[in-house]
């Protein structure tokens, strides 16, 4: 296993999206998106959730 620095590694994942286009790049940032709204609604609402007595 060859160890490559992060900025070696950053030039060979982004040559490889030049390659194949920004279809999945664009579909890896818009699941990322949804689940982080999903998530951030749920934490927000989940205090209206409890009854105050």
């Amino acid at each position: 296993m060859e160890h490559h620095p992060a900025a070696a590694w950053l030039t060979e994942a982004a040559g490889a999206a030049h390659q194949q286009g920004a279809g999945n790049l664009l579909r890896v940032v818009l699941i990322v998106m949804i689940l982080g709204c999903v998530l951030t609604a749920w934490f927000l609402l989940r205090g209206y959730k409890r009854k105050d007595d």
